[in-house]
């Protein structure tokens, strides 16, 4: 059941002295901005308005989701936090003798409601912004980055002994419910382990020679571990069979926990059938196409992306554009699945914000990877009056004479404040990991990111 609004204060409220009372600056700017009710409609099509266990009232999720995104807290330090201080327990408008959420009901709420919420809660706060004429769309500036999953640095060997390390403890939970426990799966883990430590010990060799020889040594590792991986696959596959028979009269918590590990477990059969064909691609001298290549169990909508920098060349993960204006404010963001090229994404951004704001931005500036002559039409035909994009390639005398102007190059340098503006992003909103599993995951983690940056931002426009 839908709760919106927290209950009245306590009378333990009314007599603390008013110093312990008054919230600091930023915070009552936030509460003050939060206060509406257009931010509650999002959440609506999740609950039921009468039926159900009550939920938290929406205003005290929104508080302390900005609080942890804000202060780059965990879930349970917010909530540690909280419980502890005077001011926070006034700003996430619970009272001094009322309970703290639990940490899982944030998370379960978070992932629940997903992605298309915090969009929705985006969109309000733009709007409301728009509405008190504090948005400023004039000049836009577009960038690009990397938003790394929570992922270890994935190698073949790596990701084949995870794999057979979790279909022995998948295969283990369902037989724990009753289920399949006639059919044979032998765990192969020991046995993957061996291996594993096999190709860390040769990596440490040194010489010419040496390699080559952990090479070879590397090379015959990883297709054993091909092997278990799909021979654990395939034993695993009749366990399953057999416990989704046993399903189908499972009832009450032991139905829920068979339910839960078989489809655990059918996810990682396939995931695992994948790694292993990666693997011997590899080993044949074909390298997977990295469109729909897995590089990890558990995030599969991961992927690696080639950025071209020295210390860290391919980044696994999310990429997402970001665009800002001159008052720090993110008029959009998009958040996408591969790496997708720069230059398509600038116009339907740029459409987004004139819905927004009513009206097209007068100038734009973006770096070159967005260079391309039909994106300068695009946005002309949208309205944008200024388009300072460098061009990729060699630009003809024609094309160099602009880009050389005054006005054109102070619109460039102005241009990479965004890479400052994803810098604070990854440094203050989380930007830099995201802590959620899926591209869902990742707008959502990115989206309440946005969501905090930009309450701080406009309530200090508006205060």
């Amino acid at each position: 059941m839908l709760r919106t609004r927290n209950e009245q204060p306590t009378l333990w409220e009314s007599i603390l002295p008013e110093e312990l009372l008054r919230l600091p600056a930023e915070l009552a700017r936030v509460d003050a901005l939060l206060d509406d009710e257009r931010f509650f409609a999002p959440f609506r099509a999740y609950f039921d308005p009468l039926f159900g266990r009550p939920s938290i009232p929406t205003e005290t999720y929104l508080r302390l989701m900005f609080l942890k995104f804000r202060y780059r807290l965990g879930y349970e330090s917010v909530c540690a936090e909280v419980a502890d201080s005077i001011g926070w327990r006034r700003f996430t408008r619970i009272g001094i003798d009322g309970k703290v959420p639990h940490p899982t009901t944030l998370m379960k709420i978070t992932t629940r409601c997903g992605s298309e919420v915090i969009e929705q809660l985006n969109e309000a706060l733009l709007a409301k912004a728009t509405e008190g004429k504090l948005l400023r769309v004039g000049n836009v500036r577009a960038d690009t980055t990397v938003v790394s999953a929570n992922v270890d640095y994935p190698t073949d060997a790596g990701l084949l002994a995870k794999a057979v390390r979790r279909i022995g403890r998948i295969v283990r939970r369902v037989k724990a419910t009753g289920a399949a426990t006639g059919t044979r799966c032998p765990d192969h883990t020991r046995a993957a382990g061996r291996r594993a430590r096999q190709i860390a010990s040769k990596l440490r060799l040194r010489g010419a020679q040496a390699k080559d020889e952990a090479q070879q040594v590397v090379r015959q590792a990883t297709a054993a571990l091909a092997r278990l991986a799909s021979r654990s696959a395939a034993d695993a596959q009749a366990v399953l069979c057999n416990a989704r028979r046993a399903l189908r009269t499972a009832t009450g918590r032991r139905g829920g926990q068979l339910r839960r590990a078989v489809n655990e477990l059918a996810t990682t059969i396939q995931a695992t059938t994948v790694v292993a064909a990666q693997a011997r691609s590899r080993l044949a001298g074909v390298m997977p196409d990295a469109a729909g290549r897995v590089v990890s169990l558990h995030d599969r909508d991961a992927r690696p992306i080639v950025r071209g920098r020295l210390g860290r060349p391919v980044e696994f993960g999310y990429k997402a554009q970001v665009c800002d204006n001159d008052d720090g404010v993110i008029v959009d963001y998009t958040v996408e699945q591969g790496n997708p090229a720069d230059a398509p994404q600038l116009a339907p951004a740029l459409a987004r914000i004139t819905r927004r704001a009513g009206r097209p931005p007068r100038v734009v500036a973006a770096d070159r990877g967005y260079g391309e002559a039909r994106v300068d039409v695009e946005l002309h035909a949208l309205g944008v009056r200024t388009v300072a994009i460098p061009r990729k390639g060699q630009p003809g005398q024609a094309r160099r004479a602009v880009e050389h102007r005054p006005a054109f190059r102070r619109l460039v340098k102005w241009r990479t404040g965004c890479e400052g503006r994803i810098a604070h992003l990854k440094r203050r909103s989380g930007w830099d990991r995201t802590l959620l599993d899926g591209l869902d995951g990742a707008r959502t983690w990115c989206g309440h990111g946005v969501f905090a940056h930009n309450l701080t931002k406009i309530s200090g426009l508006a205060g």
